[in-house]
């Protein structure tokens, strides 16, 4: 054995075992053996138990047991030359937690310098620098606020123009969001210079000196939200129009009306019911002008639509005129409410927008003294620059976005992340095995079910095999390519994530907006116990998964690749309370995320307890249902709630029936999926929350289908729509909401097939729109949406919009069709083959028979028809044997001959209709 001294050029020396020999413990498996990058011995690991007992310290032995060592490289970094060569910088230990870089350049240029830890590229890597060559006279730029920054923290660079002479100097940061630039002469030729970014992206610093760009300027620092949390308000502030004409509830909900300015703009408009019983039209004045009115029924103008509505100058909104005062838009502090006052008199009509982002998810309290002022107030509970952006009528107020110091004492919240590289799965050809993957320990697969529904709309059910303990797989064979959608379902309920979209073929699009994640660890946890919850990135293609914990106390994050686009994670915290959990996929938070989860104290005597005769199925609404809960002995308090699907919560009645046991009785008040939380000494019992289905509509939000123009690309000014089509979806709750630069004008109306969407988005961009069915994503959801036109709104942070309806069951569409819609078949019967005795003759009394091979025909249904001398046949028994192949018995009772017709959907299969004697 040699010891590492080659690698250093030396003479190779012999190692001794003395120098290279250490006692081997089962523990240290689960030690990092290097936390920083540094040269580490090699080792040699004997096990104690294998070492015998020397009489003598001169015997020499040899362990029966060897076991190699290994060490981890943590920290790594390369640097990529403008030639394309790659260098390694040296990468200098601090002992305080950080490492430094130092790097000599050997050419002029653009240089990428890739920082990696434990072989993940660390926040910001890799961060692109200029490399000149100049030596003096000329003005040099330099420092980290070139390269890359973080928003709400401000990003610095020194100018050097020691022996430059004299000249202007000129600076300026273009970028997604305003940046506030200052300056400092340090008098010894060099500026100091910081700039304030306010939003994620890529920002341009142009450095120019006597009108010249200096060399390398302009540069590009990229600039990273990481860690920042946003809370918004909104406020309407509406123009209302009373129009002609008496119209009933009932008409009211079939209406909807838009606006037409004299720019062409276009907008939805929201209906009303006004003191005088006629109806009124409530709107954001955006131009002066006679505007135009349309209300219509099913497409159709009512009397008098379209109507002309005039608007004057002191009615349009206004932001410049929006007047703001308090010190909370300048500093604030911690722990308590920071308020600024908004007089919006003299600014005419207007809707108003705030938002606040920074280090800590503020909470904002909005008091409207309903005279046009309104105060506002914001509590945030981490130190640090906040982000104020305040908009009125879709543009900035005077100052806005505004730059807030926020001093005080913080939460001590800890924060551990990891991020892990997912690779795109190979595309999914038809008939081939598909799989999708689920972990979901504690559970018996028996009470689990599959349904697969293809881009045509045909349904199957799918096989659930459980390959380990708690892990369970979906396997379907496709027959088409598109989009399918996997509903799995655990006790009749819709698991965690499901329905899920499975595209076989390449994928249409990708991104976070297409990840998934569920499970239990995203709902409740348990301190000091494992928290496990799913995360499903095959849709989105191949990209980065960041997975940060935060809260009381620092998490333990295990992740475990399950190398088919999903993926299973667990993690441990140590210490109760309140956590987000923060999923994102490219930089990008993934639906819902970041999910917010209350991690419980130990046990303790909770997990004593067990619930018994918990109702089965389905129970009423407005009826009493109840369980039994057996304490076993466990001492403390029993308590309960029961959560409808609205979030509205309701107290258990509790009753102790005998020393042991007690009957917990709740009152459901809504239908769908309610949460009943039993908790025992505050703390959830093994099991809780329990689910339970209440009504007897089965809400499917796999049934629910989103289409038209809506959901491709738009274009700002012009309104959109979509149909969300809720046909054999139940009665539920559909929310639809917009998330993007803009707020939009939207509204929602009932039609024959469901419910048609419309929008006027005003800023170009990527919008996302989520639509949930009784607070489940349907599939697809959220769909991206690109918008390309010109500004008709100021820019200022993400912005969101929403509407929510109490749907009525729909089961017709189109004309006057009733009853269930048949799904789209694609079938071939020129494919079926046929064979059997029963297709050529057949006996009086007995059981005649053949058999139908479809196999290769696609999907339909197969109908079987006998006619004879006097009438059909007695009876027909058809029996599907699986995949496709039927075995069909008849029984006859009359000398004749016979007519058997034999059809896959509407077309016969090949020879029928048959002759058969009897």
């Amino acid at each position: 054995m040699w010891s590492d001294d080659e690698e250093q050029g030396t003479e190779p020396v012999e190692a001794t075992w003395e120098e290279h020999s250490q006692f081997y413990r089962s523990f240290s498996r689960f030690m990092s053996v290097s936390e920083h990058d540094r040269r580490e011995m090699v080792r040699v690991f004997f096990i104690e138990q294998d070492v015998p007992v020397l009489e003598s310290s001169d015997i020499d032995f040899v362990p029966t047991n060897m076991l190699s060592g290994f060490f981890l490289h943590t920290h790594k970094a390369e640097v990529k030359m403008p030639s394309g060569e790659v260098d390694k910088p040296v990468i200098d230990d601090n002992h305080d937690g950080t490492v430094s870089i130092r790097y000599e350049p050997k050419e002029e240029g653009i240089h990428e310098l890739a920082v990696k830890y434990n072989g993940e590229h660390v926040q910001g890597s890799p961060f692109k620098f200029h490399v000149d060559s100049i030596s003096s006279g000329y003005v040099t730029a330099y420092g980290p606020g070139l390269v890359h920054g973080v928003t709400g923290e401000p990003a610095q660079f020194i100018i050097s123009t020691k022996g430059a002479g004299a000249g202007g100097l000129q600076m300026a940061v273009e970028g997604p969001s305003k940046a506030d630039i200052t300056y400092h002469d340090n008098k010894d030729g060099t500026v100091s210079v910081s700039y304030l970014p306010t939003a994620p992206g890529e920002y341009k610093i142009s450095v120019r000196f006597g009108d010249k760009h200096i060399k390398g300027s302009p540069y590009f620092a990229k600039i990273t939200g990481e860690g920042r949390k946003r809370n918004q308000i909104s406020v309407g502030s509406c123009s209302e129009v009373t129009l002609p004409g008496v119209i009933s509830d009932n008409d009211l909900r079939s209406l909807n009306a838009s606006i037409q300015a004299p720019s062409g703009l276009e907008e939805p408009c929201f209906l009303k019911r006004m003191p005088t019983g006629n109806i009124g039209i409530s709107f954001t004045p955006r131009e002066i002008g006679e505007h135009t009115v349309s209300v219509k029924r099913l497409g159709k103008h009512i009397a008098n639509s379209p109507f002309k509505v005039n608007v004057c100058e002191r009615e349009v909104g206004d932001a410049k005129k929006v007047i703001v005062t308090g010190n909370a838009l300048k500093e604030g502090k911690t722990h308590q409410d920071n308020v600024f006052s908004i007089d919006t008199r003299n600014a005419g009509y207007g809707g108003l927008s705030l938002s606040i982002e920074g280090p800590s998810k503020a909470e904002i309290q909005c008091t409207d003294k309903d005279d046009g002022t309104l105060n506002i107030a914001y509590k945030p509970t981490e130190p640090g620059y906040y982000i104020v952006n305040l908009k009125f009528a879709d543009h900035h107020v005077t100052g806005s976005p505004f730059t807030v110091k926020v001093s005080g004492e913080g939460t001590n919240r800890q924060r551990e992340k990891i991020q892990r590289q997912r690779e795109a799965v190979p595309i999914t050809e038809v008939g081939s095995q598909c799989k999708l993957t689920f972990k979901m320990p504690g559970i018996t697969s028996f009470d689990l079910s599959a349904t697969v529904t293809s881009p045509g709309g045909v349904s199957e059910d799918a096989e659930i095999q459980e390959i380990e303990d708690g892990l369970y797989a979906v396997h379907f064979i496709p027959k088409e390519l598109g989009v399918h959608t996997v509903s799995v379902k655990y006790k009749q309920i819709h698991i965690p994530g499901s329905p899920f979209q499975f595209t076989v073929g390449p994928l249409k699009d990708t991104g976070a907006h297409l990840v998934k994640a569920g499970g239990p660890g995203l709902e409740h946890g348990e301190q000091g116990v494992p928290a496990e919850f799913n995360v499903w990135t095959r849709e989105a293609g191949g990209g980065t998964l960041a997975i940060s914990v935060e809260g009381p106390s620092k998490a333990e994050i295990e992740f475990k690749d399950r190398k088919d686009g999903s993926c299973d994670v667990s993690y441990v915290v140590s210490e109760p309370g309140d956590y987000r959990i923060g999923l994102k996929f490219n930089d990008r938070h993934i639906p819902d995320s970041p999910f917010k989860v209350y991690i419980s104290p130990a046990m303790g005597e909770a997990h004593k307890l067990e619930v018994a005769q918990f109702p089965t199925g389905c129970v009423q609404a407005d009826k009493p249902a109840q369980f039994m809960v057996r304490k076993n002995g466990a001492k403390g308090e029993l308590d309960a709630k029961v959560v409808a699907p609205s979030n509205n919560e309701d107290d258990c009645f509790i009753q102790l029936i005998d020393q042991d046991q007690y009957s917990v009785r709740f009152y459901p008040r809504e239908n769908g999926i309610h949460a009943i939380h039993v908790k025992f000494n505050g703390v959830h019992i093994p099991g809780s929350p329990y689910r339970i289905k209440v009504g007897k509509d089965d809400v499917d939000p796999a049934a629910v289908h989103a289409s038209g123009k809506g959901l491709g690309d738009v274009k700002t000014g012009e309104k959109t729509d979509l149909i969300i089509d809720t046909c054999n979806a139940g009665a539920g709750t559909l929310a639809v909401t917009v998330d993007g630069p803009a707020k939009v004008a939207m509204d929602c109306t009932e039609v024959e097939e469901g419910y048609k969407v419309r929008y006027t988005p005003l800023l170009p961009g990527h919008y996302y729109m989520t639509i949930k069915y009784n607070q489940m994503h349907i599939v697809g959801s959220p769909f991206k949406i690109n918008c390309t036109g010109e500004s008709l709104a100021e820019a200022g942070g993400q912005e969101t919009s929403s509407v929510i309806v109490e749907t009525v069951a729909k089961v017709s569409k189109g004309g006057n069709r009733t009853g269930v819609i048949l799904p789209i078949f694609k079938s071939d019967a020129s494919k079926i083959q046929s064979k059997g005795m029963g297709l050529k003759k057949a006996y009086m009394g007995k059981q005649n028979q053949f058999t139908i091979n479809a196999g290769d025909a696609g999907n339909n249904i197969l109908f079987v028809g006998i006619y004879g001398p006097k009438g059909p046949c007695d009876e027909v028994f058809i029996k599907h044997t699986g995949r496709n192949q039927y075995t069909v018995n008849y029984l006859v009772r009359e000398r004749g001959d016979y007519i058997l017709l034999v059809k896959w959907g509407d077309d016969h299969i090949p020879g029928s209709p048959f002759k058969v004697e009897v």
